[in-house]
């Protein structure tokens, strides 16, 4: 009897620790697809993200496990084939969104090469904040913001945002916002730059990269003003 009183206990013990209806995954759905590449994308939501990446082309299947994206259908992987190394072919590109919040935004690309026998290599994309690190140089003051790339300085007067003094940075944040897409055959990646926690958005860096010793690197670094973004 105690024997059996002991596994009774066991088991209650283990319903309590077991939230009822919780499941640790949705079933497998579709998350973006390209007809021209025979290319589908499917993932599964589990734990507030779109994880467990399977990506078939030309009925080929490649799984990314540790892949991550916004479960919300607005920020769905975004696709687009296009010929982004100039090589007469064209490539795969899948952008992930893995964070948003208010005024956030972040996105990692992912771009696949299509060898000879039709298998996919995927190629390394140079970090975007590594590339601005080396290039960009800001200086922030209660009157104006200088964004300095190389020899070219751009002077925003801060003063026609009306912010609150109190409010704008010691110096211009850049990245809360960063996004990819490709452009006339080129992988673009947007940098947004703020002075202020609301409002303070002067503009972006946009890095357009090339496919260069193997591996896509900056080609052209510009700053685009707050008011000339599309």
């Amino acid at each position: 009897m105690n024997r059996i009183l002991k596994k009774l206990a066991i088991f209650t013990l283990i319903i309590l620790l077991v939230p009822m209806g919780t499941k640790a995954s949705t079933a497998e759905k579709v998350v973006g697809n390209l007809p021209e590449a025979e290319l589908t994308l499917y993932a599964t939501e589990k734990e507030g993200d779109l994880t467990n990446f399977k990506l078939t082309v030309k009925g080929e299947t490649y799984f990314f496990p540790r892949w991550l994206n916004s479960p919300n259908i607005t920020y769905y992987p975004k696709l687009y084939y296009s010929d982004t190394n100039n090589d007469g072919r064209k490539e795969i590109v899948i952008v992930l969104t893995t964070d948003t919040g208010t005024g956030v935004i972040i996105q990692e690309p992912h771009v696949f090469h299509v060898d000879n026998n039709g298998d996919l290599l995927e190629k390394l994309v140079d970090n975007p904040m590594a590339i601005i690190n080396k290039n960009v140089k800001t200086k922030l003051s209660s009157s104006k913001a200088i964004v300095s790339i190389g020899k070219e300085k751009n002077k925003i007067n801060i003063k026609e945002l009306n912010i609150v003094p109190s409010h704008i940075f010691e110096n211009v944040a850049i990245g809360s916002t960063l996004r990819f897409e490709v452009i006339d055959n080129k992988l673009v990646a947007k940098v947004g730059l703020t002075i202020a926690p609301a409002g303070g958005s002067i503009g972006e860096i946009h890095i357009i990269y090339t496919f260069k010793d193997n591996m896509y690197q900056a080609k052209q670094i510009n700053f685009i003003p707050r008011d000339e973004l599309e």
